[in-house]
């Protein structure tokens, strides 16, 4: 009889431990625990948590989680911030950038870099772009501080502003005082490479820190940086007082842009696909290098506008579930349907976010190159006045059924996120 009570007594303490270690197994669920106590999934009604989970990317919000607001955190008299701003233009190829950049390299108290990660891809082709993430975070630090050096890593010792990508279209190069042949900073209006070629002679890297130095602003667009959580510890800089501006267009705008520039896309398009080979499972990966050798152009340009719609949701994701206050007060989310519909107005937006004061001249230019008399994609790298309406809306034309529906199945999320319609629901209103 002794013997039974003391078995029944076993089994009872061993029901109780298991119930307890499942207890708490389910307290240590972040979702559950999240659920149960902020009630976050009946307060959120936002887009995000409504995705299917098939095409959403896995997302890691614990790199946030000690990055509490605190008074030092938030108050802008705790610590003196650095005498220079420095924003980096965050946004991928053909969404608009070149002309989101433009103002900013129209504005005389900016010092304006195009896209100096070029270098680094070119030279390090064919690796994959996530891995290439660490590098150009480490470019973009030495390069805010006005240090160049960096670039002779990726184009040669012998690299001048010459060399530089973009670097004829630049106020800061192509004018007064850092070529006297130049015209004056203050004008505004679009340098004519050409002209600055043949005006502005070649300077060394070292003269152009010092030319980097003079202005209160260092701005730098690039299309290369894939999530904005690799800019963390940037943002935490307390040398830097970096600021982020990030472009958004329609994902079927960006593709039929794509297309029409294809075979300039083709090798950095590969370098982005080529990330989704750093997976473990061999059969897997062995399955997506044959599509990728075998797919063509087409397959190219439509599987990494997929990765980026992807990194896209990420960033949204971050921005709104984990990012703490004071990163959303050095983040501005822009789309290109609104800069070129409502020029002006989203124009004092940017100067008011980064602190630049607005300029006349530079409101009559944003509403000259919006106000073109067409719009053209013959020449898709060059920044010119086009007609905003019609580029808005050029791939309705121009993209077949087929090739909307395959955007729409790989950028859904995105686009539901950014409030972009379908285009059945367009039609229908």
């Amino acid at each position: 009889m002794k013997k039974r009570r003391a078995r029944k007594r076993c089994l009872l303490l061993l029901v109780y431990v298991t119930l307890l270690l499942l207890l708490l197994s389910m307290l240590l669920q972040d979702d559950w625990w999240t659920l149960s106590n902020n009630h976050s999934a009946e307060e959120h009604k936002g887009r995000l948590e409504h995705y299917p989970p098939r095409l959403c990317p896995s997302f890691n919000a614990s790199m946030w989680e000690n990055e509490q607001d605190n008074e030092e955190a938030d108050s802008d008299d705790a610590v003196s911030p650095p005498p220079r701003t420095h924003v980096y233009l965050h946004a991928t190829w053909r969404s608009g950038s070149s002309f989101l950049g433009e103002l900013f390299n129209q504005h005389p108290q900016v010092f304006y870099l195009y896209e100096p990660a070029w270098h680094m891809w070119q030279s390090l082709y064919p690796g994959d772009a996530e891995s290439l993430q660490g590098a150009l975070r480490d470019m973009l630090s030495s390069l805010f501080r006005c240090d160049f050096s960096v670039l002779r890593l990726y184009g040669g010792n012998n690299l001048t502003t010459a060399g530089l990508f973009g670097g004829r279209s630049s106020k800061s190069i192509c004018s007064v005082p850092f070529c006297s042949a130049g015209g004056p900073r203050e004008k505004v209006g679009l340098v004519e490479p050409a002209e600055c070629e043949k005006n502005c002679p070649a300077r060394t890297l070292k003269d152009l820190e010092w030319e980097c130095q003079r202005h209160p602003v260092v701005v730098i667009k690039d299309v290369r940086l894939m999530e904005l959580s690799v800019l963390r510890p940037l943002l935490r800089d307390p040398g830097l007082n970096l600021k982020i501006v990030q472009l958004f267009r329609d994902p079927r705008a960006v593709h039929n842009s794509r297309l029409r520039s294809k075979r300039s896309l083709l090798r950095e398009s590969l370098q982005v696909l080529r990330s989704r080979l750093r997976i473990v499972d061999p059969a897997i990966k062995a399955q997506q290098q044959l599509q990728l050798h075998r797919g063509g152009a087409d397959y190219l340009l439509t599987g990494a506008l997929e990765v980026i719609c992807q990194a896209w949701i990420k960033d949204l994701l971050l921005l709104h579930r984990s990012g703490p206050s004071w990163l959303n007060k050095r983040y501005l989310r822009l789309r290109y349907e609104d800069l070129v519909l409502r020029p002006r107005d989203e124009l004092g937006r940017l100067l008011r976010f980064i602190g630049l004061p607005s300029i006349t001249e530079l409101e009559q230019f944003v509403m000259n190159m919006t106000r073109g008399p067409s719009y053209s994609s013959d020449r898709p790298f060059l920044v010119s006045a086009r007609n905003a309406r019609e580029a808005v809306s050029a791939w309705k034309e121009r993209l077949n059924r087929e090739q909307v529906r395959k955007v729409e199945e790989a950028c859904g999320e995105a686009m539901s996120a950014l409030s972009y319609k379908p285009q059945e629901d367009e039609q229908r209103t």
